[in-house]
């Protein structure tokens, strides 16, 4: 595909849910003039409907239970709407089933909305909950629900330590994802879906010279029996829409391409549009203070207007971004529904 004919269009409004991440924070506004977000804490009582008679005219009641939980992975519901069209993508579904499926139920998103999931890359944090996710959404609708994957799916990832191999969990394979009643579909270069609302990207060009990858990662090769590099995570894919009046905002499961690579090429595949926002991991949380500060310095040049960064991007990398690049950022917390 010719990358540059990418037809991506400008969409009327944008809204994402946070329905996997890291951290949890029901309590913090965002910066002013950045998004708009719901699902504070005074949003989570407003869903009460238990009986209060006996609370000397209370009328709402804060469960605990409607709060949404942490866990180590990315899952985000993107829908975009323009004119009286509207389109959703889910964008990777967490570490695991049960995680995903808790925060599903005390969220109460429209499954029946999610015309397609895109896994980012072949990381279980990232795919665990895909199968129980296929079957929730299949159930609440009628028509095909597509999987966009990239075709390189290794049997088994991990990390190098300098005595022994760390093995991550298995993806889901193509097989299971087939047989639980979803349409694969496999892309490693850039395309649009859902009349041209989305851009899901290909392989993210490396330009950056101090975004390297992942260190130490590993797959396995069953045909060797033996582990090989694989710092690079070539598979991973961004999803980007363009915003009417704003620009670009893209959402990143890990940027182990860079999240500064992972911006650009955005920018390069957007049709000339300027960057808005980025949302989701930056993979800094284990970095060098060099690494954070080049990052900040670089991101800081393509003037984005809101930074949202979750997952693996670690304190001391949003700390950077708020000292240096004051009044942008918004972190990315399960449970809260961000409305562009």
């Amino acid at each position: 595909m010719d990358e540059l004919n990418l037809n991506l269009q400008e969409v009327d409004s944008l809204e994402a849910i946070v329905i996997v991440d890291n951290e949890l924070d029901p309590m913090s506004p965002p910066a002013p003039d950045t998004v708009q977000i719901v699902g504070n804490l005074g949003q989570i009582a407003l869903r009460s409907d238990n009986d209060l008679t006996d609370r000397g005219g209370a009328s709402k009641e804060m469960r605990m239970e409607d709060i949404c939980c942490s866990a180590h992975g990315l899952s985000i519901l993107v829908t975009a709407t323009k004119g009286d069209q509207k389109h959703s993508v889910l964008f990777d579904v967490g570490p695991e089933e049960d995680v995903w499926e808790r925060n599903v139920n005390r969220l109460r998103p429209n499954l029946s909305s999610i015309e397609v999931i895109q896994l980012s890359h072949w990381h279980r944090d990232h795919s665990g909950g895909l199968l129980r996710a296929i079957k929730m959404i299949r159930e609440s609708r009628s028509d095909d629900l597509v999987v966009d994957v990239h075709p390189d799916r290794p049997v088994y990832r991990g990390i190098a330590l300098p005595e022994t191999i760390i093995s991550l969990q298995a993806d889901p394979t193509f097989e299971e994802i087939q047989k639980s009643g979803a349409v694969l579909q496999k892309h490693d270069e850039a395309h649009t879906v859902l009349d041209d609302f989305f851009l899901i990207s290909g392989e993210i060009p490396r330009i950056t010279p101090y975004e390297t990858g992942l260190r130490n990662a590993v797959r396995y090769d069953p045909e060797e029996k033996d582990w090989f590099s694989d710092e690079l995570i070539t598979d991973e894919r961004f999803l980007a829409c363009n915003l009417k009046g704003k620009g670009l905002v893209v959402f990143t499961g890990c940027s182990h391409a860079g999240v500064v690579n992972t911006a650009k090429n955005a920018v390069q595949l957007g049709g000339g549009a300027p960057l808005h926002c980025v949302v989701g991991g930056y993979h800094l949380s284990m970095s060098e203070p060099a690494q954070v500060q080049s990052t900040v310095t670089d991101l800081k040049r393509l003037d984005p207007a809101v930074l949202m960064p979750g997952h693996c991007t670690g304190w001391r990398a949003k700390f950077a971004i708020e000292k240096h690049m004051p009044g942008t950022m918004v972190p990315c917390t399960v449970g809260t529904k961000i409305i562009f």
